[in-house]
């Protein structure tokens, strides 16, 4: 390290406890994107509960319990606003502990630099150890930090030697000169457990899998579907996979132990797999820690529909919770409980189908079985009252269950109905039909 960013470096060093002294009644404090988020510091607020008052706290995908929170389980000093749920952030949710801030990815860095840009008081970032230059690296979390660090109006990080480093892209670090407070506190790397694949993520991947074409540019997910997508591909005779995708997940790692991840025919970024955040096992944090093939940008870039679709073959694989006839998706609602967010869905539907042989699937079982034992369909005449549309009808491309896939892009109301209830459980199309009869999108020459 140059001397001059090490005495900066140490003349800003202070403990997790004096840092969040800058905290005062009525902030909004940003923690970030899920790796992002300050361990100690949390801890250390979390202690002012009794000196504080009306703090919000701002964050992306609690990979982790919030201290705050959980030292203020009535909400009366804490409330948490996230723009996307994990599973620890919908049960703070339910209990009116936490709050949803509706977003599309692609656009999270314009909401700091124009609309909330007077309600950033306090960004804290969890970061890697500084390195010569002076620079902190933004590691699994790039996503819009560094728009939020522009907006506050103070910042303090937490030193992390844990973290590993990620290459860039573009705004994945930050210089010693841009901070207020560095304080230094070793924590856990949170690992996502691996999901297995159900019996139906594997029969939804082997419809989507035979139509995926070599060159082609993945974006994957987090769950049982992308890992079972992932395996097929890395056993199969595909070449030339390429990754643009906002999740760095386990399955791109396996792609590229298989072989099969060169990134050679991409239209952006040749020779790079590139994410705005990771997410995932060990192996996949070691592989990335300074690997110049894996490269981070801010969400802006990744999730930018245009830019996606400059990659030939783009190919984008999400999963949903309910699909009506019309080709309206919701995939973070359940009525009005919000189960997860918009993300990045939006960004990469649109942005794949405008690709050069590029394709858009959305997944789904086609029923499930609700508490009293009854049989449901996932794919509905109508959706529930309340439920949030993720991808209007206008933008859904290909609709996948274990039954098939259903084309909905141009077609009409009476073939997008007829596309639908076709890969609908059998034991219900029947009555999918008759509803469909009453909508008046259900051609007579099929009744």
């Amino acid at each position: 390290m140059g001397i001059s960013y090490i005495d900066e470096y140490r003349a800003k060093l202070v403990s997790p406890e004096e840092a969040v002294k800058i905290v005062k009644s009525g902030d909004w404090v940003d923690w970030g994107f899920g790796h992002s988020k300050p361990v100690a510091l949390d801890k250390a607020l979390s202690l002012r509960k009794e000196e504080l008052r009306d703090i919000n706290l701002r964050h992306v995908l609690s990979l982790s319990p919030e201290a705050c929170i959980e030292a203020d389980p009535h909400g009366e000093v804490f409330a948490l606003n996230a723009w996307y749920f994990s599973g620890y952030d919908r049960k703070l949710h339910d209990s009116g502990r936490a709050y949803h801030q509706p977003m599309v990815f692609s656009n999270q860095g314009l909401y700091y630099q124009k609309s909330i840009k007077d309600l950033v008081d306090v960004a804290m970032f969890r970061v890697t150890t500084m390195n010569k230059d002076g620079f902190f690296n933004l590691h699994c979390a790039c996503s819009s930090l560094r728009s939020i660090m522009e907006a506050a109006k103070q910042v303090v990080v937490e030193v992390n030697e844990r973290l590993p480093w990620a290459m860039g892209g573009a705004e994945e670090c930050i210089h010693i000169s841009e901070v207020d407070y560095v304080v230094e506190a070793e924590s856990r790397v949170e690992e996502i457990p691996v999901v297995p694949p159900t019996d139906i993520d594997t029969l939804i991947a082997g419809h989507i899998v035979p139509l995926i074409p070599d060159g082609a540019c993945i974006q994957l997910g987090i769950g049982g579907l992308p890992n079972i997508v992932g395996t097929m591909l890395a056993e199969s005779d595909i070449k030339d996979l390429g990754c643009h995708s906002e999740m760095l997940a386990d399955a791109f790692y396996h792609l590229h132990e298989a072989g099969k991840l060169t990134n050679r025919r991409k239209g952006v970024d040749r020779g790079k797999s590139t994410f705005t955040f990771a997410a995932g096992s060990q192996f996949l944090y070691d592989w990335m820690d300074h690997n110049p093939s894996c490269i981070t940008y801010p969400a802006g870039y990744t999730n930018n529909p245009r830019l996606i679709a400059q990659n030939p073959r783009s190919v984008s694989i999400n999963a949903c919770l309910e699909v009506d006839l019309f080709g309206q998706v919701s995939s973070e609602s359940a009525g009005i409980r919000q189960i997860s967010g918009t993300g990045g869905q939006l960004d990469f539907a649109t942005g794949a189908y405008l690709s050069e042989g590029g394709s858009s699937y959305i997944c789904c079982n086609s029923s499930y079985t609700d508490r009293d034992g009854n049989l449901k369909s996932r794919i509905v005449p109508t959706l529930v009252p309340g439920s949030i549309v993720t991808v209007p009808r206008s933008l859904t491309h290909c609709v996948v269950t274990e039954h098939g896939i259903a084309d909905l892009a141009g077609r009409s109301t009476w073939q997008r109905a007829e596309a639908l209830i076709n890969i609908a459980h059998p034991e219900l199309r029947d009555q999918l039909v008759e509803e469909a009869q009453k909508m008046n999108i259900w051609r007579r020459s099929n009744r």
